[in-house]
């Protein structure tokens, strides 16, 4: 009875990952937010270079479908694991696994800025020569206990949380920071970023404005 049961549950969870990879990309797509070549190169990564690797009982495939499932849709844990019909800890295992091996990938996947060079043309940027790209500071409303909530009222009384956000010149994201009161000053939030080992890097002569 347990080796038939075993036997429904593989089944089962190769017909799910089926569902999402092997029936065209518009469905990978919607489920993965990435077409089903971009999933095999990115799975090719990381096992060559991630070092994710298959144990027998759950495919690097199936490792990496349901981290990106996680993060593209925001679902629980429990969630994810009565989709892939693993257990919770597994699925929270293989999660951080694989989120191990996108960040061994970091020099390879992450373009590093570059700055406007002395001859740029774009009427937006000329005028920044050795600008890296744009930071602000921005409010994005939480909910938290009652005591909590002083820390996190804004100058307008609004409870939030004050987020760091750095964006290279085409507007893509490059370093955010999360977490602080909106009690906090931006200035306070940014000596905090580049303050920290991981934090935000500004080279020698170059700035962000």
């Amino acid at each position: 009875m347990i080796r038939s049961q075993s036997f429904i549950n593989h089944a089962s969870q190769l017909h799910y990952l089926d569902s999402i990879i092997g029936n065209g990309d518009l469905q990978c797509v919607h489920q993965l937010r990435m077409d089903r070549r971009t999933f095999g190169l990115l799975c090719e990564l990381l096992r060559s270079r991630g070092k994710v690797k298959a144990d027998g009982l759950v495919t690097v495939e199936e490792q990496v479908c349901m981290f990106l499932h996680i993060l593209s849709h925001h679902v629980k844990n429990r969630t994810i694991s009565s989709r892939f019909f693993r257990s919770g800890e597994t699925v929270s295992r293989y999660f951080n696994s694989v989120l191990k091996g996108v960040l061994r990938l970091q020099s390879l996947l992450l373009k590093a800025p570059e700055p406007v060079p002395e001859n740029y043309t774009d009427g937006r940027w000329r005028w920044f020569k050795n600008c890296l790209g744009a930071l602000d500071g921005t409010y994005i409303r939480v909910r938290v206990p009652e005591n909590d909530k002083p820390r996190y009222r804004t100058r307008k009384g609004e409870i939030a949380t004050n987020v760091l956000g750095v964006c290279s010149r085409d507007m893509k994201f490059i370093f955010v920071m999360p977490g602080w009161e909106g009690s906090a000053s931006d200035s306070r939030i940014l000596r905090d970023a580049i303050s920290k080992p991981t934090g935000l890097r500004v080279p020698t002569g170059m700035t962000y404005d």
